[in-house]
């Protein structure tokens, strides 16, 4: 069994940054993706930024060049700079063993386990 613990998230004012932190534990995984989504009352949940543990990152359109994911060990962090009020959302980190393909990384169907979430709000 995978466990996924989330921390980070609050409150900025637009412009600002926000570090969010996902922990890995549990049953070892050698290869694996892990995730960032988000979503909003009323709309689908959406791939914000995707890794595996060996070569690959891709991000959403709307967060290249803002957002930054990076793993230290079982740790992964995702560093969201230049944060806009569209980017309010709940944020959660998900983990799937073996490798996602490239083309379906930020599908929420792709990704097995799933953290509880933590808030991320932009004002104006």
């Amino acid at each position: 069994q995978v466990q996924l613990v989330e921390s980070g998230g609050g409150s900025v004012q637009a412009g600002g940054s926000l570090r969010l932190s996902c922990a890995v534990t549990g049953d070892t995984l050698r290869y694996y993706s892990l995730a960032w989504f988000r979503q909003v009352p009323g709309k689908e949940r959406e791939g914000v930024a995707s890794m595996n543990n060996i070569d690959f990152t891709t991000y959403a359109d709307s967060v290249k060049g803002r957002f930054t994911l990076s793993q230290d060990g079982g740790k992964h962090t995702l560093q969201m700079n230049s944060l806009k009020p569209e980017d309010t959302a709940m944020y959660y980190c998900a983990a799937e063993p073996g490798l996602v393909p490239a083309n379906t990384a930020l599908a929420p169907s792709q990704f097995t386990y799933w953290g509880q979430g933590t808030q991320v709000t932009v004002s104006s």
